[in-house]
This record gives structure tokens, sequence and C-alpha cells, in this order.
């Protein structure tokens, strides 16, 4: 749960889902973590990786190389035999960028509906004076 100041000054609490933060594909926002010891080098990651972030080493052990090309998909970590991998958001001043992205969309439809409500109230209340 998040909690933020939308741009018309209300307070706004966002409950995110994985899905949400996985949905927004945003190369650069995301660490990849490789555990060597539990990494049986099937590379699966290394193959299927739509970013080419890993290979696999002399010791066919995955390894990262390019983690700034991440696109935050999550096909490594969910396909992982080993569970050898994590894919994490980076944080930036304490919230995560990926979950900026999702927050402002999601302070962008609140803002909207608020405006909606606040139209409808005023019609509804000019309508009962008149």
């Amino acid at each position: 749960m998040i909690r933020f100041k939308g741009s018309c000054g209300a307070d706004f609490i966002v409950t995110l889902n994985l899905d949400q933060v996985m949905s927004v594909k945003r190369k650069g926002n995301s660490t990849v973590t490789i555990f060597p010891d539990w990494c049986k080098g099937c590379g699966i990651c290394a193959a299927f990786c739509p970013a080419k972030v890993m290979e696999l080493n002399d010791q066919g052990k995955a390894v990262v190389i390019r983690e700034e090309e991440c696109i935050n998909c999550g096909f490594c970590e969910l396909h992982c035999p080993d569970f050898a991998i994590m894919v994490r958001p980076k944080v930036d001043d304490d919230i995560p960028a990926v979950c900026r992205a999702v927050l402002e969309k999601s302070a962008r439809k609140n803002e909207k509906s608020a405006a909606s409500v606040g139209a409808a109230d005023k019609s509804a209340s000019g309508k009962q004076k008149g």
C-alpha cells in the first residue's frame, strides 16, 4: 500500500499487486539477481529473455550482463526451475519507478473520477434548488 498526494491536493492510497507492477515494461528500472549456488545452468533464462539480459558463463551458470536492458517482464524469474533468479524494481526516492508509473496512472484516473463526481454533485444540487 502506498500513500501519495495527487496534484489536486487529495491524499490517495493505492494497493498494487504484482501483476500491475510487472505490466509496466520500462528498461533500466529493474534489478536482476541470480543466486549462482542455486543455478544449475539449464539456460532457460538466457534463451528466452526478450532483452537478452543474461548469458551463461564459462561454468555454465547464468550471469547478468545487460541489466539496464531488462524490461521487467519476469519471464526468467517465473520459469527458473531452481528459483535462482529474482527481478525487482529499482528503488528511487522510496518509490520504485515502475510503481510510480502505475501510481501516476491511477492518480489521473482518480482525479477524473473525482471531477466527474463533483460535477454530478453540483448539477444535482442545482436541480434540487431550482
